[in-house]
């Protein structure tokens, strides 16, 4: 083949021709491989990033002091609140004298103590549903009631004045 190509004489133009289409074509096609060397060397240089951002610090004896103190809430809670059913069960006369006495505590109190809880252990959107209004059945009926029909509002096509389509539609739908 080499032989041929030097005899002919086409060998240098044929490569110079088929580099110069290869690279016309890099300015219309995007070069996958090259891409995807780009891509691995980004990849690559976020995960090293990533990875410094998380490398362990040098921590004084306050941020020692402080991690502690923060994670102790929640198993704190947890503790404290089997420790309340034990406590139920043990002796449930006293417990029950404090769980009267905590119906004492005024309304805003509690309001404040929930506050204090959720924006602690991040439920920061417990406020939406205070506003929530609450449904109660009424004392006087026990038996369940059918839900009631509304009857459709005869004007309320009048927005299909200037599209048939959609007045062809709602004659069909009735």
């Amino acid at each position: 083949m080499g032989v041929m190509d030097r005899f002919l004489g086409a060998g240098a133009a044929v490569t110079a021709v088929t580099n110069a289409a290869s690279g016309m074509a890099e300015v219309f096609t995007q070069n996958a491989t090259r891409r995807m060397e780009l891509d691995e060397e980004a990849y690559a240089r976020a995960i090293a990033q990533h990875g410094a951002e998380f490398a362990a610090q040098k921590c004084g004896w306050f941020d020692g002091l402080m991690n502690g103190l923060n994670r102790l809430p929640r198993p704190m809670l947890t503790i404290g609140t089997v420790g309340l059913f034990v406590y139920a069960m043990v002796e449930p006369i006293g417990f029950g004298v404090r769980m009267e006495n905590l119906n004492l505590v005024p309304e805003p109190l509690w309001w404040l103590l929930g506050a204090i809880i959720s924006f602690y252990f991040g439920a920061r959107e417990a406020h939406y549903f205070r506003g929530r209004p609450t449904f109660r059945k009424a004392s006087g009926t026990d038996e369940a009631e059918e839900p009631q029909q509304i009857a459709p509002d005869p004007g309320a096509n009048d927005g299909y004045a200037d599209n048939a389509a959609l007045r062809d539609w709602r004659a069909q739908s009735r």
